[in-house]
Order: C-alpha cells, then structure tokens, then sequence
C-alpha cells in the first residue's frame, strides 16, 4: 500500500451530481430514479418531516427550557494545575493544551484560584478569577488577558 494507490472502500462514496431523466442510456432516465406513481413521485411533494395530517413528532414531544445559542463554553483551570511549568516560564492556552492539562480549550480558558503557587509565571489566559489573579501576583508573576 502506498499514498498513490489509497482510494476508499468500495461502495463508500456516492455522488449526487448526475443527471436525471436524460433517457434509458444514462441509467436515470424514465422515472428518473422516483420509482413509479404516488405523492413522492410527483412536483409538490410534502415538506420534511410532514407526517399526512398526523401531529409531526417534533411537534409531539414536549419542549423544556432554553438553550442560549450565544453562550460561551470556557474551560476551567485551577492555580495547582501551573505547579508543573518551570519557574520564569510563560503559560498560554497553547502550551496548556502541548502539556495535557487542557484537552480542548473550547471557547476560552479561565484559570480558578484554588490550589498553591510558588513559581514565578507569566499566565496568558482569556480570563482570571480574582483569587488566581492574586496568587499569581504574590508569587511574582504575571496574569495577563488575551
């Protein structure tokens, strides 16, 4: 096996991009793949998820609470977790995520001031809480907003 030869598994792909209802030759043709008579053979078919007259299932089930499309998921940090970065150094998200303390940043990572710090960091995050603000700074770091 080589790069030049990968192609992927038979039947796996389908393209959608033929031409319908251009004669027996092209293998669509006739019906043009709708099969024969019936409401889904004709122009004017019903809309997604129409169900004949019958209460459609997403009108059925019950709707409960709101989900706010503009929320933030922001990734929570505590203080003990920059114990293992080397005195002086500079902690971004990237390097947090190069040392596995953060698997996925998602929207942003805070860092929470539970826990100890004894070294000296410059901490790049997108947000502080007040207690890990501080101990950064008694430590004689930095804590800077990105």
């Amino acid at each position: 096996m080589e790069l030049s030869n990968l192609r992927p598994a038979e039947g796996s792909k389908h393209s959608d991009n033929f031409r319908r209802g251009r004669g027996h030759g092209s293998g669509n043709g006739k019906t043009a793949g709708k099969g024969h008579k019936g409401q889904k053979a004709r122009s004017g078919a019903p809309r997604l998820g129409f169900e004949g007259g019958q209460m459609p299932l997403f009108r059925r089930l019950p709707k409960r609470g709101f989900k706010n499309r503009n929320s933030l998921t922001i990734v929570g940090i505590n203080v003990s977790a920059l114990e293992r970065f080397e005195n002086g150094s500079e902690v971004t998200v990237e390097t947090l995520v190069e040392s596995g303390i953060v698997k996925n940043p998602r929207d942003g990572v805070k860092i929470l001031g539970n826990g100890e710090l004894t070294k000296k960091l410059t901490v790049k995050a997108n947000a502080f809480s007040e207690g890990a603000k501080a101990k950064i700074e008694a430590a004689g770091g930095n804590a800077e907003v990105i």
